[in-house]
């Protein structure tokens, strides 16, 4: 363990002073960035022109979605890449969605009762210990995995947008979060100190029961009951043809509209950190919604495998989830991902260089995004850059699109989701392991 003290002493800042006055740019600069900003002041116009939104493989996705003020990206993709096909297949018009708002209130409540398995499940540690002040940080929130949505669909099925719209704390649920978060904080006082006291079996369930009905006035009053039956209309793009189906649930709306066996669709990701190796399969210890449900389970690939069963995938006609760190080097009106679209090394004369793994392990980046992979551009069978759907709306980026560069998929891009029949026998095999758990906190176990 090195035990060094330094402490800053004014001559070190007047050293410090007359560099900074030595060099004959640093007025200059000092008033671009006070006056415009970092972003501004740093901003590549050439990336524009690098990374214009025209793809050789492109799919045809209708309108873009948007989640307003919420963190519901995860949903609003998977969803997405579901309505795709359907879109194509019945002749759907383009701005149909289906309801965000009707999973969203099923996450939330499942959540709780799965905040409510681990708070038991770590009574016998100290409030203070990680595990449990991990858990008590954020007890439930918008975010979310695509095997953590599959289970919701396994349980509830899927609903059209026009059986659940949206609501005011679907679109902004900050304080929806903000009530739950503190109802969950403080039921889990109650079930530590029920454990921690020896109370029986049935007097923790019938407690845990009552918190749940607590919970489900508090969703149905934020986003209205879930829909149990249904009628779905619709007019037909093309023809403009009327259709009716009557007395649906959403298991059955699912089954027949969407129809996707879902145990196909696995999620690969790309850790390159050294605790991770590649071919190996990994899930997150406490990391979930519903209880019993689909475990959130990962196959580390390289880059190279990564790319290329995204590629496949979308030469078949199938859009692709995928979850990224979205903030790095992204131009949000211009709709641009680059790595050369903010020069902040030039701007402040200093090396900002990590590698993936390294930003990973300490804390750099992390997955905090997903959209859905809609094209790429190909170029002697080499992607240069991706045609990416974004969810907030038609009026950032080309209608809503984004442009993503290959250089900054291969830096910031973490997780696709992936049909299994377009992988080698090989990676199959790979995939079948039983997964390793990693710790809570593990970068690998952030929501998009």
């Amino acid at each position: 363990m090195i035990n060094l003290t330094f402490a800053i002493s004014h001559d070190d800042i007047n050293e410090f002073a007359k560099d900074y006055h030595n060099r004959p740019e640093a007025r200059v600069i000092e008033n671009a960035v006070t006056k415009n900003g970092v972003k501004a002041a740093s901003f590549n116009w050439h990336s524009i022109a690098d990374n214009d939104p025209h793809f050789s493989i492109e799919l045809h996705t209708g309108d873009v979605a948007d989640q307003k003020q919420s963190g519901r990206c995860w949903l609003f993709a998977a969803l997405n890449t579901m309505r795709h096909e359907m879109q194509q297949k019945f002749n759907l018009p383009d701005n149909f969605e289906l309801s965000q708002s009707y999973q969203f209130f099923w996450d939330k409540f499942e959540k709780a009762n799965y905040f409510y398995e681990n708070v038991l499940k770590t009574a016998d540690l100290d409030h203070d210990d990680r595990r449990v002040a991990w858990l008590m940080e954020t007890p439930q929130g918008d975010g979310g995995q695509w095997d953590m949505l599959c289970a919701l669909i396994d349980k509830y099925g899927v609903v059209p947008q026009s059986a659940m719209p949206e609501s005011f704390n679907s679109n902004r649920s900050d304080g929806i979060n903000d009530v739950l978060n503190n109802q969950l904080r403080h039921d889990a006082v109650i079930l530590r100190q029920l454990a921690q006291n020896k109370a029986s079996e049935a007097q923790i369930n019938d407690t845990r029961k009552s918190m749940l009905n607590n919970v489900y006035r508090m969703l149905s009053y934020a986003f209205g009951e879930p829909v149990q039956n249904f009628d779905f209309e619709y007019r037909t793009k093309k023809d403009k043809k009327f259709h009716r189906d009557a007395s649906l649930t959403p298991q059955t709306f699912f089954k027949k509209y969407v129809g996707w066996n879902l145990a196909d669709y696995i999620s690969i990701i790309n850790a390159p950190t050294a605790d991770k190796q590649y071919g190996k399969t990994y899930t997150i210890d406490m990391l979930g919604n519903v209880v019993g449900g689909r475990q959130v389970k990962h196959l580390n690939l390289s880059m190279d495998d990564f790319k290329q069963l995204a590629i496949k995938q979308l030469k078949a006609g199938e859009s692709v989830w995928f979850g990224s760190d979205v903030i790095k080097y992204s131009e949000t009106k211009q709709g641009i991902m680059a790595l050369n679209t903010y020069d902040y090394s030039a701007l402040f004369d200093t090396d900002l260089d990590m590698t993936k793994a390294q930003a990973l392990d300490y804390g750099e980046s992390m997955m905090d995004h997903a959209m859905v992979l809609t094209g790429v551009d190909l170029v002697d069978g080499k992607p240069t850059k991706w045609k990416v759907e974004n969810s907030w709306g038609p009026k950032v980026g080309t209608k809503g699109y984004f442009v993503m560069s290959d250089a900054w998929m291969d830096k910031y891009c973490y997780q696709v989701v992936i049909n299994q029949k377009y992988l080698s026998d090989e990676q199959r095999k790979q995939e079948a392991q039983e997964p390793i758990v990693l710790k809570p906190w593990d970068p690998m176990g952030t929501l998009a």
